[in-house]
């Protein structure tokens, strides 16, 4: 069982960083387009981040939010444009320092704790038991250390990607919808461990379609449609009063063609 009291347990090393909340990755993107098929799915996109506030990618479905999320990580290619973190295009170096969990947890064929091994040999930890320990407590899954991934149910599963993404300390986690189809209670503990990684100075990125998780959730809203922004803006003051009309029709829940 999840408990949110064990969140605190998988803080960076870094204390002075979380307690600074510096922003040592801003982002900048600038004129960015990205074609698939024929097909213009982000289109002049301009966008800054320049705060490790929550930002919630929202948007109807086929609005280009999970696109986005792929380009900046670098795991896409952009047709034009640009996109700087830190005033650096995405690379390999840069991906070593941002975390992606996608709406289906991408694990290896192993058990629990391996799975959370195999990603701290992927950096020189020297008490990397420790950090397996904190990890496996911070999502709730101390017990099931020796289980294989796979026969995890969805929301353990997605805990254990969230865990293993954290214990390597990134500075920007990026999610892609990472509560789609779960449970109430499994979507609540996915929530407690972004805002782990909130109060610990990281980066938040999060798509969500879900405008009750995005209420919950955002610190900042970006409001796509058709690939396109209309909309950067406090949360509060989005969800209060949007100034697109394509994200009031989004927020009153009407049908955007």
């Amino acid at each position: 069982m999840f408990d949110p009291s064990a969140t605190a347990a998988l803080e960076p090393a870094d204390a002075a960083r979380a307690a600074a909340g510096r922003d040592l990755l801003p982002l900048g993107v600038g004129g960015l387009c990205f074609e698939a098929g024929g097909k213009r799915i982000i289109d002049h996109l301009d966008l800054k981040i320049e705060s490790n506030a929550v930002t919630v990618l929202l948007g109807p479905n086929g609005a280009g939010k999970s696109v986005l999320l792929r380009l900046l990580h670098g795991l896409l290619k952009p047709t034009s444009g640009a996109i700087l973190w830190g005033g650096e295009p995405p690379s390999a170096a840069l991906r070593k320092r941002q975390a992606l969990v996608f709406q289906r947890p991408v694990l290896l064929r192993r058990s629990v704790a391996a799975n959370i091994r195999f990603a701290l040999g992927l950096r020189p930890f020297p008490d990397r038991e420790e950090r397996l320990s904190r990890a496996l407590d911070l999502a709730g899954l101390a017990e099931l250390a020796r289980q294989p991934a796979r026969v995890l149910s969805g929301g353990e599963q997605q805990r254990l990607a969230l865990a293993r993404a954290l214990v390597l300390d990134p500075e920007v986690l990026l999610l892609d919808e990472p509560t789609a189809s779960l449970d109430p209670a499994s979507v609540q503990a996915i929530e407690e461990l972004i805002g782990t990684a909130r109060r610990a100075g990281i980066m938040v990125v999060l798509v969500t379609h879900e405008l009750a998780q995005a209420r919950r959730m955002a610190e900042q809203v970006v409001f796509l449609n058709r690939g396109r922004i209309t909309e950067v803006t406090p949360a509060r003051r989005f969800f209060d009063a949007p100034a697109s009309k394509e994200a009031r029709a989004y927020v009153e829940g009407r049908i955007l063609l």
